[in-house]
């Protein structure tokens, strides 16, 4: 009977013990505190009457706010390192805006992201004519691309972190591309602060299909001013020089002691004038600045690689870009003109750094593919991860 009265008594002290370790579990473990409720809120009305409809995921660090036009990020808020939080990306408060806007500010982009020179492109023996919404060529998926439209947005269950899928279902002829496409964009915010966005599609006909994401970035805060001071590393020795229209001539040359070279910490602006020199009032780029796609290093289709490292010596906040895509688009916001339309924000008040296959792919034998057979499913994914450095 002893001998049970002193058991009882160890295997009570034992079981308060852990209701105390249980207890003090979540002033100990931070993670905890990374899963509130997801919120869903009204962002206004299309014109049709159709409700768009605002995610907001947050982890406790980073808050990511989603829109369903467009697929879009409307707004990230990322702590400084002074524990400051504030939004870093270029988006609009109300819908109204992004109905009027012309710089795809954080939308999806497709079905294909960057350019296809004239409007056309030859598939199984087939030319397709698509819109020509850049000079002479086609841009971004037309007028009425992906960022232009309704996609239906649900709370996911995922196990990397919060999540909103967002899924579109693009005509056949749809902006003059052949077949039935569904396309799903996954948005993941995880506990390591990192924003996912996943991409997946099939489709009923062959085409071609390169979606990205035209996020503007200002890692000091959107309205603080230019971004030329800004660190970026890209893990590129190659990049994609580009005609009077900007459109690939097929080389990929090397950035080795060119105004191209971000293979060491450099800044945006550190030979931007020397750019602008070269290439300002050229058909290509008439407001000088860096609009060009780069060779990403080791790029591998089934696993992410590290593709670009930028950081805001000001504000310390840092963003890593990893990757299965094979190229970045560098572009340093240089038709931003203050005006009304895209919020007031000026040149070079942000920059874009777009995974994506290479502009033009379709018509360019001796890049990497992004014909999209029927049957196949395509497969990309790309993170933003954000850190602060002191």
């Amino acid at each position: 009977m002893i001998r049970c009265r002193a058991l009882f008594s160890v295997l009570s002290l034992l079981l308060s013990a852990a209701v105390g370790l249980a207890a003090d579990a979540p002033a100990k473990t931070p993670l905890t505190k990374l899963t509130p409720a997801m919120q869903q809120t009204s962002f206004g009305k299309l014109p049709t009457g159709e409700a768009v409809t605002k995610f907001t995921l947050t982890n406790g660090t980073v808050t990511l706010n989603l829109i369903d036009y467009g697929a879009a990020m409307q707004s990230v808020l990322v702590p400084d390192k002074n524990g400051k939080a504030e939004n870093i990306t270029l988006g609009f408060d109300n819908i109204e805006g992004y109905l009027k806007h012309k710089a795809h500010y954080g939308c999806t982009i497709g079905r294909y992201g960057n350019r296809i020179a004239k409007g056309k492109f030859t598939l199984n023996g087939k030319e397709y004519t698509l819109a020509t919404n850049n000079g002479p060529n086609h841009l971004h998926g037309g007028p009425g691309g992906f960022d232009r439209v309704m996609w239906k947005g649900e709370a996911l269950n995922d196990s990397r972190g919060q999540a909103v899928k967002f899924t579109y279902r693009s005509k056949d002829g749809e902006e003059g591309y052949p077949g039935n496409l569904d396309v799903t964009v996954v948005y993941i915010l995880t506990p390591q602060n990192e924003v996912v966005i996943d991409y997946s599609a099939k489709t009923d006909a062959d085409t071609v299909f390169n979606p990205t994401n035209h996020a503007y970035w200002n890692l000091g805060g959107v309205g603080s001013g230019e971004v030329l001071e800004s660190v970026l590393q890209l893990e590129a020795d190659k990049y994609l020089p580009v005609d009077a229209t900007s459109i690939p001539t097929g080389e990929l040359a090397p950035v080795a002691g060119t105004i191209m070279d971000f293979t060491k910490p450099t800044a945006l602006g550190a030979r931007i004038k020397e750019f602008k020199a070269a290439t300002t009032n050229t058909p290509a780029n008439p407001n000088g600045g860096y609009d060009h796609c780069y060779v990403i290093r080791n790029s591998d289709a089934k696993k992410p690689v590290l593709a670009a490292k930028i950081r805001d010596p000001k504000s310390g906040r840092v963003m890593e870009i990893t990757t299965t895509e094979p190229g970045i688009q560098l572009y340093t916001g240089n038709y931003l003109d203050g005006g009304d339309i895209n919020g007031g924000v000026k040149q070079h008040h942000a920059f874009c750094l777009e995974t994506q296959h290479y502009p033009d792919s379709p018509n360019q034998k001796n890049f990497p593919t992004t014909t999209l057979k029927a049957g196949d499913t395509f497969h990309s994914v790309t993170s933003h991860k954000f850190s602060v450095e002191k």
